[in-house]
């Protein structure tokens, strides 16, 4: 049975990028941000056996090509950076721009993200489920993922929520056995040295 660290790549690049906008600082390039050190500070003591980051996959939009260009390939780089960290990479769901008009009737397209709460969720319990997990140690915050943390602690497998400072979510701290919360200093720490 196995510690395993589940990451939601989306919800938890939100939550980094708050810090970053707060303390006036400009957002690194992901394939050079620390994410190993910052994991290793903030579960300091924990015997982590598995590192899985969930993302969803970015495909081009006829409205965006350029951008959309742009950001597959920021997510390409990121997934070669984090595998030789050690960690696993898995893309779960995509991510769709929806048109939108403004009260101007002016068109713009909105990005989304969608299944990888799904995906998280589900490979959560099918672990608990096969005898594979000893706990799960959750990197997001997203309220969706409250009924599989149920899941888990039905079947006595310890979840902990690992939030930030600012603005942790108070369902997931209240449905999670334990609670661990980023500081703001912490993220700052494993920026890029250029950056600080």
């Amino acid at each position: 049975m196995k510690i395993i660290l589940f990451i939601d790549w989306e919800n938890f690049k939100k939550k980094l990028e708050t810090v970053f906008k707060k303390g006036g600082i400009e957002k690194p390039k992901w394939n050079e941000y620390n994410f190993l050190g910052l994991f290793e500070q903030a579960l300091q003591g924990i015997e982590i056996d598995r590192k899985i980051f969930y993302a969803a996959r970015v495909s081009v939009h006829p409205l965006t090509k350029e951008k959309s260009e742009e950001l597959i390939e920021e997510q390409r780089l990121l997934k070669t950076y984090l595998e030789k960290q050690g960690f696993e990479f898995v893309f779960a769901g995509r991510v769709r721009g929806n048109i939108v008009v403004n009260a101007q009737g002016q068109e713009s397209v909105i990005f989304k993200e969608k299944g990888v709460d799904v995906r998280i969720g589900v490979d959560m319990v099918n672990m608990a489920c096969d005898g594979e997990l000893k706990a799960a140690i959750l990197a997001s915050s997203d309220s969706d993922l409250q009924p599989a943390v149920k899941s888990l602690k039905k079947r006595k497998i310890e979840c902990i929520y690992l939030g930030f400072e600012m603005e942790p979510n108070k369902g997931l701290t209240y449905t999670t056995s334990r609670t661990i919360l980023v500081r703001n200093s912490e993220v700052l720490k494993f920026l890029p040295s250029k950056l600080i």
